[in-house]
């Protein structure tokens, strides 16, 4: 049985209703050709527990179930580094997000239902007007492998090329954990594409990964199409000029600025992957040249490699990477020095004059999980910012090299693989004026009377790259910075209130009962370790 959770609004367009009404009619295939056998095997440690399993454990189960490629895959690509996998959200949201963003593009998931309630809630919450299929199973199903009967039959009845170019299907933590082989189904299906992958919790460090994962194999097949013949042109025609493929999600307005400072080159903007329709795919790779404006899509850049493109590294952020970017990008494509030179002369005084006409004053520390905290920081040093830290829940790579060697030459510290624990020592050590980062950063920065700004709503979401992207952070930041005194005086007033002991609800004045809550902490770290030594038996 599939089931269907979906979000419906007034406003929905007429794509997202017709995948509607062919997802509500998804139920297991009822004869044709007959499906392949999934082997059986173990319930995973992790059945119905979703990411709060064991990671070790279920990394183990999937290996012994025939995933251990997979993993090691994964492992390679996006190392963990320090820590073994930051605290953000579930990575699955960002590979969900990557194909609801898709136009003609289903998607179908099987996992835990409480994984599959919260990746969706998430996705709508973002703006996701399509529907999600979920493929639900049971121990049963999960042992005996009908589970993957029942994902290949409902990707059957879906798979309508009227309606669809592709079908992601996506293995969560349980199906992974329990080897379900939906890279087995076929990869085309009455002519619509059918890409599987499985994005574990603990196998892929962060959501921004994720993104990766989908992205790149979409590319990869779009290659290997490519290859075998004539595909389809980008919906508006192929460029009159050479391009370069944008890798990475970022501000609208972005490629079309980055557009501008590239047409003295005599080269155009290119697709910005992941891709907003299938046949864009084909477009990103027939560009000479890949600006890897996130520079953790380590798969995406495999195959790019593979097709013979050449991979560039930063992105044209401020004065100085503005510079880099294009001296870089124009080696890349052997450009005359002359026409970089010309394109330097235009661009770059235009935003050495935002930087100077916006300035940020303040000492600031910087994190987040989107992938481009570097490229924000390099922004913040431009405008005058005292930046100490910035944090990046991705790895480091080669392509990322530049913006930290720029950034450590000036002062500051970069940390990948952060943890939220070493975002919160950052902003205790150099006590900022603002503090830039995650939900859980900026709430300590609120209750130590520090001013904060969520990166993700409020700092990425806003043009970065050229002279648009020059003065984009100065309002919000400089703005935030001034309502220090606003902080101090709320903390004044509510001083001792609710914190401490004194937390909570109280129909009386507050009492200090220190030992009966040490009484209640002892009898639950008791609990823990018992229920930790049942489970390290079973």
């Amino acid at each position: 049985m599939t089931e269907i959770l979906s979000d419906r609004t007034a406003s929905a367009q007429l794509d997202a209703a017709r995948h509607d009404d062919a997802a509500r009619t998804v139920a297991p295939h009822q004869g044709g050709e007959p499906a392949a056998q999934a082997p059986a095997s173990s319930p995973p440690s992790g059945d119905g527990a979703g990411c709060h399993s064991q990671a070790e454990k279920m990394k183990a189960e999937a290996a012994a179930a025939g995933k251990s490629e997979t993993l090691e895959r994964y492992a390679e690509d996006y190392p963990v580094g320090p820590h073994d996998q930051p605290q953000s959200m579930c990575p699955a949201f960002g590979s969900l997000r990557v194909g609801l963003r898709m136009k003609r593009t289903a998607t179908v998931l099987s996992g835990s239902a409480c994984c599959v309630y919260g990746l969706t809630f998430t996705s709508h919450f973002y703006g996701a007007r399509r529907t999600v299929g979920y493929v639900p199973f049971n121990s049963e199903t999960l042992v005996t492998g009908k589970l993957y009967e029942d994902i290949r039959e409902a990707v059957v009845k879906l798979a309508d090329p009227e309606l669809y170019d592709a079908i992601v299907v996506t293995n969560l933590c349980v199906p992974t954990a329990s080897g379900v082989p939906i890279q087995k189904i076929a990869k085309e299906i009455n002519g619509v594409r059918i890409i599987a992958i499985d994005v574990p919790g603990f196998g892929v460090p962060t959501h921004a990964e994720a993104k990766d994962i989908l992205a790149g194999a979409m590319l990869d097949y779009a290659r290997k199409e490519a290859e075998s013949g004539p595909v389809q042109a980008p919906r508006g025609g192929r460029q009159d000029k050479p391009t370069v493929t944008l890798l990475g999600e970022m501000f609208p307005a972005d490629p079309v600025g980055i557009g501008m400072m590239l047409e003295p080159l005599g080269l155009a903007a290119g697709p910005v992957v992941p891709t907003r329709e299938w046949r864009e795919l084909y477009a990103a790779l027939d560009s000479g040249v890949v600006a890897a404006i996130h520079p953790f899509y380590t798969a995406s850049i495999r195959v790019f490699e593979q097709a013979g493109r050449k991979i560039v590294g930063s992105g044209p952020v401020g004065r100085d990477g503005t510079a880099a970017w294009l001296d870089a990008i124009g080696e890349a494509y052997g450009v005359a020095q002359d026409k970089v030179d010309a394109a330097k002369n235009r661009f770059l005084p235009a935003i050495q004059g935002a930087l100077a006409g916006m300035p940020i004053k303040g000492r600031i520390t910087l994190s987040g999980y989107e992938g481009s905290e570097l490229l924000v920081a390099r922004l913040l040093v431009e405008s005058g910012a005292d930046v100490r830290y910035v944090g990046t829940a991705c790895p480091k790579t080669a392509w990322s090299n530049a913006d930290r060697e720029w950034l450590e030459a000036k002062g500051v510290q970069v940390q990948f693989r952060a943890s939220l624990e070493q975002d919160l020592a950052a902003m205790a050590e150099f006590q900022p004026d603002l503090a830039i980062g995650t939900t859980p950063v900026v709430q300590k920065a609120k209750e130590l009377a520090i001013p904060g700004l969520y990166f993700t709503n409020l700092i990425s979401a806003r043009p970065l790259m050229g002279p648009a992207g020059a003065g984009s952070l100065a309002q919000v930041v400089n703005t935030a910075i001034g309502n220090k005194s606003r902080f101090d005086e709320m903390n004044a007033f509510f001083d001792g209130v609710g914190a401490g002991f004194s937390a909570g609800v109280w129909e009386d004045r507050p009492v200090d009962r220190s030992e009966f809550r040490e009484r209640m902490m002892k009898r639950g770290a008791k609990a823990t370790a018992k229920t930790a030594s049942k489970l390290a038996d079973y």
